[in-house]
């Protein structure tokens, strides 16, 4: 299992939709969080992208040097981005922090902001254009020149000069729960992503991309999107559930639904249904909790539950073939190390090495050193 946080850049607080516990996004924030995710032993983190957050390539550049072996999750854009510039940003990067980089390839759902960078296309054609940026973005790696010719893109003699640490080429992450973006997946991607749905519809999300990825000839990995509520009892848990959505009102559910309505992404329809804007069931699955949904788009549900009982939801998903999970949680700083605390002890995650002893806690009484507990 692969557990990955989440870099805040388009903002950070205590309860969501208010300023009230709302934190400023500076540099010295985000520097805070990625050093947290690096020394806590998680993979990596997932940089948000899109008009709401500070760019991500620049945010991973700046937090590469203060880092020592976190991943950063880092995403390109087709239709925004050409695929020879994006390759030559996913090579520098990667080149510069020695082989830390991780690509989230982005097709987009929100036609309003897409037609505010340009661009104007259909759903549909966003994923033929995504297959297609795909195809040239993996042959610059490869080639030495790459010729194509396609209904969107017109590539002559493109080159890739400078190789990626990592080979054949950084690893690839996508997430499109139509079929056509599965099918793209399929053909393309190494990791598969989810948002936090319910166990049997994410088991039936994997069945339908291994089985299109046998097709191709190829093997897919997956991982799942989720924020976690973790509290040392269950109790404590809920109520933090409840205190983060507190001064959300029906009209501030309203307007947020009403934004994601005009969304084409079949994942947001999916995530939109969960909850149909209403709050009095937001338990959907056992310790599945959608309330971030009402006001947030994209990941919108989170695990609540005690250390264990997290854990043992957090398994029912790997059963079913997911290896990373995506966590974040609010405020992401104080959760990272939450997370980390409580959690990580009932996980199978793999041990980074660290050839200094592990002196955990506060000395007793000045004299020797606390009892080991999980």
């Amino acid at each position: 299992m692969k557990v990955f946080w989440f870099i805040p850049t388009h903002g950070d607080s205590r309860y969501l939709g208010v300023t009230t516990g709302g934190r400023e996004v500076n540099y010295p924030y985000l520097k805070q969080v990625a050093q947290a995710v690096d020394s806590l032993g998680y993979e990596g983190a997932l940089l948000p992208t899109g008009q709401s957050c500070e760019d991500a390539w620049i945010v991973a550049s700046s937090l590469v040097p203060v880092t020592n072996q976190m991943k950063f999750l880092v995403a390109v854009r087709p239709g925004i981005m050409s695929p020879t510039q994006a390759a030559r940003m996913s090579s520098t990067l990667d080149r510069l922090s020695n082989g830390r980089v991780l690509i989230n390839v982005v097709t987009g759902g929100d036609p309003v902001e897409l037609a505010g960078d340009g661009l104007q296309l259909q759903h549909h054609e966003r994923y033929e254009l995504t297959d297609e940026f795909l195809t040239v973005w993996k042959d610059l790696f490869k080639k030495e020149k790459v010729n194509f010719a396609g209904e969107y893109l017109d590539i002559r003699e493109g080159k890739l000069l400078f190789p990626s640490v990592q080979t054949p080429y950084p690893p690839l992450y996508f997430g499109g729960s139509s079929l056509i973006g599965q099918e793209v997946a399929a053909k393309h991607v190494d990791v598969y992503l989810t948002w936090g749905e319910t166990p049997d519809k994410v088991a039936e999300k994997i069945q339908r991309v291994r089985e299109l990825a046998e097709k191709e000839g190829r093997t897919v990995r997956f991982g799942i999107r989720l924020h976690v509520i973790v509290r040392e009892t269950e109790e404590e848990a809920w109520q933090a559930a409840d205190k983060l959505i507190k001064y959300v009102d029906d009209d501030l559910i309203e307007a947020s639904q009403k934004v994601f309505a005009r969304y084409d992404s079949e994942g947001q329809k999916r995530m939109a249904d969960l909850h149909r804007g209403r709050r009095e069931q937001l338990e959907i699955s056992p310790n599945l909790w959608a309330g971030i949904g009402l006001v947030r788009g994209g990941a919108g549900t989170a695990l609540v539950g005690d250390p264990q009982t997290v854990a043992e939801r957090m398994k029912e998903y790997e059963a079913i073939g997911i290896e990373t999970f995506i966590l974040s949680g609010y405020p992401h700083l104080e959760e990272s190390y939450r997370v980390a605390e409580l959690l990580f002890p009932y996980l199978n995650l793999q041990k980074k090495t660290d050839k200094s002893p592990s002196l955990v806690g506060e000395m007793v009484a000045n004299d020797f050193h606390p009892k080991v507990t999980k």
